[in-house]
């Protein structure tokens, strides 16, 4: 990449949402240049492709009835986009300078880059419990998505930990499907909005241990067959049965690269002007689940990085680029 070369378009992350920015910006011939990512000190096991690149079957992305893997899904994203000249890179930005235009990026390994725009598609990363057992049964048992992977667990039993409104929408959504839904929470009262209080210990499918903490996820080779919950007043532990985990305790938006710089939203998302992908400094933009603290779904976050790139298309035009 030439140094004195002017990008008009450059994509921080990569997954549904950048991979389809870029997909969009490449056929307007804007030649994007995409930084995909990959792990960081603090976060070793981050990739790029997003948090599809640890999920297995996909059974809600159109156009798939047969299903695919995240993986899978997630390289053909990114041939898509090579095949229109997309320039890829596998590392992170780690400096962004948007206090003048065109604005200057650098990435670990040392590249700069100048942009007249920027899109931020950085996502954002599930909280886990950092129990033993967590990461082997990783899809195989243990997610952070009901909408996502709770069409497997149909007539099984599940376990979801949390106590706010992510926890009380899990529970109340999978005990449509599941068999029996047991919502384990830390505390003896929920944190969740009234309504959804209501919803969930209403709900004769689902029951709560209170007081109570997951220790550890046990299974065999087929996948997770139950957790161990300890009681944190009494300290007995007991083992529950169960085919699911879904851990709802929330999520992370990846903006660390952005604090201080651009507006966030109080759980730290980045703000964009409603109707748009447009952040508080012209000629950024974000899109996927860096700024949907909402949805979170690989459709919606594909739909807001057609956004981004159009928002960046008519962006340059009105500034005559």
């Amino acid at each position: 990449m030439s140094q004195d070369k002017i990008q008009k378009v450059t994509i921080i992350g990569s997954g549904p949402a950048g991979y389809t920015a870029a997909i969009y910006a490449a056929r307007a011939n804007l030649e994007p240049v995409v930084f995909a990512g990959g792990p960081t000190l603090e976060h070793p096991q981050r990739v790029p492709g997003g948090q599809l690149m640890v999920t297995t079957d996909v059974e809600n992305y159109p156009g798939f009835p047969e299903a695919i893997t995240g993986p899978e899904l997630m390289e053909r994203f990114q041939k898509q986009a090579e095949r229109f000249n997309t320039v890829i890179h596998m590392e992170n930005i780690t400096k962004v300078d948007f206090s003048q235009r065109p604005f200057l990026l650098e990435s670990e390994s040392g590249i700069q880059v100048r942009s007249e725009t920027v899109i931020i598609s950085t996502g954002a990363t599930a909280k886990w419990l950092g129990v033993k057992g967590e990461d082997t049964y990783k899809n195989r048992g243990v997610s952070a998505c009901a909408t996502c992977d709770g069409a497997f667990y149909k007539k099984q039993d599940v376990l979801v930990v949390g106590g706010g409104d992510t926890a009380m929408e899990e529970a109340t959504y999978l005990a449509k499907i599941v068999n029996h839904v047991t919502l384990i929470h830390r505390r003896d009262s929920l944190r969740a909005s009234k309504v959804m209080q209501e919803r969930a210990l209403n709900n004769p499918k689902i029951s709560f241990m209170w007081n109570s903490a997951v220790e550890e996820v046990v299974g065999n080779a087929k996948g997770m067959t139950g957790a161990v919950v300890r009681n944190l007043k009494t300290g007995d532990s007991q083992l529950v049965n169960a085919q699911g985990l879904f851990v709802a305790i929330g999520h992370t938006p990846n903006t660390e690269l952005f604090q201080g710089i651009l507006e966030t939203h109080q759980g730290g998302y980045l703000k964009t002007i409603p109707g748009s992908t447009r952040t508080n400094i012209e000629g950024v933009f974000a899109c996927g689940d860096v700024q949907d603290s909402y949805y979170r779904q690989a459709i919606t976050a594909a739909g807001t990085g057609c956004m981004a790139a159009i928002d960046a298309e008519r962006w340059l035009i009105e500034h005559g680029e």
